[in-house]
């Protein structure tokens, strides 16, 4: 681990296995989205839709690092796969496994969540640094 500006980061081996689970993650919920009949322009659409959460940055530091994380951790898909299992909703379950691609996608890229200190700054490093 390292740090930069007061901000720890993963690094080495374990930043490597981090990127590896997101791209793991990508494959994975892509595959099952697919399996369950989802379309390719759902798909298509909404993939990026989580990075709209980087509006949240507009109304500073802190509360765009949050509303980013929020839209970028695997609890949000998760809960909307749990109910659209419950309410047999194949929608509610095809949204939840295009977010968590998008959040692989990103983890993978090494788009990790972020930290007040800046937009740069995510758990996985300083983007635009190996």
């Amino acid at each position: 681990m390292s740090k930069t500006k007061d901000v720890d980061t993963v690094t080495g081996a374990v930043r490597a296995f981090l990127r590896a689970e997101g791209a793991a993650a990508l494959v994975i919920a892509t595959a099952l989205y697919f399996s369950l009949g989802g379309s390719w322009w759902l798909f298509a659409l909404l993939f990026l839709a989580p990075d709209l959460s980087f509006l949240g940055y507009s109304a500073g530091r802190r509360t765009g690092a949050f509303v980013y994380n929020l839209a970028h951790t695997y609890v949000v898909p998760a809960v909307l796969g749990g109910v659209g299992l419950m309410v047999q909703s194949d929608l509610l379950q095809h949204l939840a496994l295009i977010h968590a691609a998008h959040i692989g996608f990103d983890r993978a890229l090494g788009y990790g969540l972020k930290y007040p200190s800046g937009f740069k700054h995510s758990h996985l490093g300083v983007l635009g640094k190996a």
